[in-house]
């Protein structure tokens, strides 16, 4: 009996602490959305071990996400050092980040599976195709690839604004940008743009593309639990948004090839995070009149 009262407690514990919803996440909730939890600082760390242990478990699958990143990266960098758009080199390294949600939907898928105890083999990554959510996850996917097309023009309008147009060469781009008080400025500015644009693709899609992996919701429900679960939790999610950029700017510094290992560690890690933050529907749905006896 006490063992019963205990398990009870628990549960609905667990169901009120995900539906404590403060202002200003309140005004975007609806009752229909998953609960959201609270979460720790410790919880974004265990995330990212839960996460690195998953590439150990399944190393071969960075082939499908990871290196076809840095490969892509590579050769847009040649066309435009072949169209003399050298000023879009760094925004374009760096504007693959805002893409990173949707490209690492396999390894959600990846970790989903694993998660449950199944058999999972390098292809299982393609059954992502057949989730439930799989319509609003393209969908998510143009709006992020269009929040990367306004990135690469506000990058460009703020070089020509600021430069005033075109370096003639490599070394005059690079003496412009490190050496000259115009390019202090330019890096200054288009830091603060592109942390704005990278913080509103972190606050609208940290919980919304793998919750579209793992369960039949809306787009816009997806991605107000996503903002919600991010204003509930300023600090653990600020602390992954760092680690997400330590972990890009350290693969990204081999010319790009250091990506193959940071991406899908950030990819599997950003599965358990979503776990760790949205209540799953069973516990979510379970009231005190439905809990079954034997619990």
């Amino acid at each position: 009996m006490a063992n019963t009262a205990t398990r009870h407690s628990t549960v609905h514990h667990a169901q009120e602490r995900g539906l404590e919803v403060r202002w200003p996440a309140s005004i975007i909730w609806r009752d229909t959305d998953p609960a959201i939890r609270r979460i720790t600082t410790a919880d974004v760390w265990q995330s990212l071990r839960e996460g690195f242990d998953d590439f150990i478990a399944m190393p071969t699958h960075l082939v499908f996400a990871a290196l076809i990143y840095p490969v892509i990266g590579l050769i847009l960098a040649r066309v435009l050092f072949g169209y003399g758009l050298l000023s879009l080199i760094y925004p374009l390294a760096a504007g693959f980040a805002l893409l990173g949600p949707f490209l690492a939907i396999g390894l959600y898928e990846l970790s989903r599976r694993r998660e449950a105890g199944l058999d999972v083999v390098p292809t299982d990554a393609l059954e992502v195709i057949h989730r439930p959510g799989m319509g609003g996850i393209f969908v998510l996917g143009l709006g992020l690839a269009a929040v990367f097309v306004a990135w690469l023009y506000a990058a460009n309008l703020m070089y020509t604004q600021i430069m005033g147009g075109e370096p003639a060469s490599v070394s005059a781009f690079v003496h412009d940008v490190l050496k000259t008080t115009k390019g202090h400025n330019l890096a200054i500015a288009g830091n603060l743009v592109g942390f704005l644009f990278a913080l509103f693709v972190l606050v609208t899609s940290v919980v919304s593309f793998p919750m579209l992996v793992d369960r039949k919701v809306s787009v816009g429900t997806a991605v107000r639990t996503s903002i919600r679960a991010s204003v509930e939790n300023p600090g653990p999610i600020a602390l992954w948004g760092l680690i997400v950029a330590a972990g890009l700017v350290l693969g990204a510094i081999p010319l790009l090839v250091g990506l193959a290992i940071t991406l899908p560690i950030l990819g599997h890690a950003t599965w358990h995070l979503y776990r760790k933050l949205v209540v799953p529907p069973e516990q979510q749905d379970i009231s005190d009149d439905e809990i079954p006896a034997d619990l």
